[in-house]
């Protein structure tokens, strides 16, 4: 089942970083950011509700934990999607997106001592070869030695570890707490979603000095964003829930199609060989880690 939801997850999350990166050039990273959260809370609070409806409700038996690592799933979400943004920026969104990627491994390695998941060999082989594509798709070789200096490859890292933060401390939160995990990972996105809204939203506020600055600006587009990142999400959190957010991250390497796509019929970006090879290396990656996991 974690396969489809992140399949989903990935389709939808595709089109929403096309779409926030047009709305971060029309309004700003700050209402970029903060319309995934604001705008997608309502569509959370339904799904929340059907959760509650079909699978049960839940207890929080360890309340400090599911605070600690949700808070930190929140904040890291925030810095996580703003490097990105940034990235396309410096770069180009097909390797501000791609550069982000780098989350697949480092989830892995930041999940191993945290959550105690196993990987298989053919798993952390599909991992680090889709890593590697990623960099064969977004570093110059032809300037290799300054590439420490390229900011977009640095924001881009800087993107793909604080995703990787997000996945594992969601999980940790999601299984903090007692029923079911479909609902106990709607909890836990409904708790991140409303708190980066209250911070996102006070920052705007507090720059504008306006109260309804969050929804003067392109209202029609920051909905279009909430709604497919609450899709997504809901998928992501699902998936984090009932595996290893390693794996899910991996397979949801996948969006690559989505992303070679927006960037070149959207954005109109030119794909060079060497990032063809390495959108090729991702996708063979992704059925790596899909034909080592299914049992």
């Amino acid at each position: 089942m974690w396969i489809f939801i992140t399949l989903f997850a990935a389709g939808c999350q595709s089109v929403r970083t096309a779409y926030q990166n047009t709305l971060a050039r029309e309004t700003g990273f700050l209402h970029a950011t903060m319309s995934r959260s604001l705008y997608g809370l309502p569509l959370v609070s339904v799904y929340l509700v059907i959760c509650w409806q079909l699978f049960g409700w839940v207890s929080v038996e360890k309340s400090l934990v599911f605070v600690i690592a949700a808070s930190i799933c929140a904040i890291t979400q925030i810095m996580a999607t703003y490097f990105m943004l940034r990235a396309f920026q410096a770069g180009s969104f097909a390797l501000g997106t791609l550069l982000s990627k780098t989350e697949a491994v480092l989830a892995a390695l930041i999940g191993l001592p945290l959550l105690h998941y196993t990987l298989t060999m053919g798993a952390w082989f599909g991992i680090a070869f889709g890593v590697l594509g990623a960099i064969v798709m977004s570093v110059k070789w032809n300037n290799i030695r300054q590439a420490h200096k390229d900011v977009s490859l640095l924001l881009g890292l800087a993107s793909g570890l604080c995703f990787a933060i997000t996945s594992v401390t969601s999980s940790i939160a999601s299984h903090s707490l007692s029923g079911s995990l479909i609902t106990s990972a709607g909890v836990t996105l409904w708790y991140v979603l409303a708190l980066q809204s209250i911070i996102l939203c006070g920052i705007q506020i507090y720059k504008s000095k306006d109260i309804l600055a969050p929804f003067k600006h392109e209202f029609a587009l920051s909905c279009k964003v909430g709604v497919l990142s609450s899709l997504g999400s809901i998928g992501w959190f699902t998936g984090f829930a009932l595996v290893n957010p390693a794996l899910v991250k991996t397979l949801g390497q996948i969006e690559i199609i989505g992303t070679l796509y927006y960037s070149k019929v959207r954005f109109s970006e030119k794909m060079t060989t060497q990032q063809w090879i390495g959108g090729a290396m991702i996708v063979i990656s992704v059925i790596l880690v899909v034909t080592s996991t299914i049992k």
